[in-house]
């Protein structure tokens, strides 16, 4: 199970990252043409997936300082600067997310496919798929991670009651 209730933001980086392992499926060996990347490039600014990603390379960074920080407290300054100057210099490799992402979208789409994609998202149902679909993922994930803890509550006692009957205590 993710833990995301550590990190703010990390239930949907964890979306991000499920949703990332999903489109690195083995894809067709035949590479999207340029009219393909171009609607898929369109797809994803209309779905505002790489505003998505804008957290990752922020997020990675504030984890591995604050991995840090918690060995060595009396670092705060010197981590704090560094991070600073690692986000600056690493908002460059931004688009490399987005490029990947419209290359795996072109992979996964005929080019007919993602111009109707592109028709779809544009309309009044595909704007509101846009807006409102996160949020029902969020709400959703809330609900699964919650309902997985309840689970495992249940597991948990059912185990250690049939482990007493065996004899064992645990």
């Amino acid at each position: 199970m993710i833990v995301t209730h550590a990190f703010p933001g990390a239930r949907r980086a964890a979306l991000i990252a499920a949703m990332l392992i999903v489109c690195l499926a083995p894809a067709s060996a035949q590479q999207p043409t340029a009219a393909a990347l171009a609607a898929a490039k369109e797809v994803i600014a209309l779905k505002g997936a790489s505003t998505m990603f804008n957290p990752l390379i922020p997020g990675v960074i504030a984890q591995a300082r604050n991995m840090f920080l918690q060995t060595n407290p009396g670092l705060n300054k010197d981590l704090t600067e560094v991070a600073q100057a690692l986000r600056d210099e690493l908002a460059k490799r931004q688009d490399e997310v987005t490029n990947e992402v419209t290359r795996l979208y072109a992979s996964h789409f005929t080019e007919a496919e993602l111009k109707e994609l592109v028709t779809f998202y544009k309309s009044p149902l595909g704007k509101k798929v846009i807006s409102e679909e996160p949020k029902a993922l969020d709400k959703s994930m809330t609900f699964a991670q919650d309902w997985a803890i309840k689970l495992s509550e249940v597991v948990i006692a059912r185990m250690r009651a049939e482990m007493k009957k065996k004899g064992h205590e645990i």
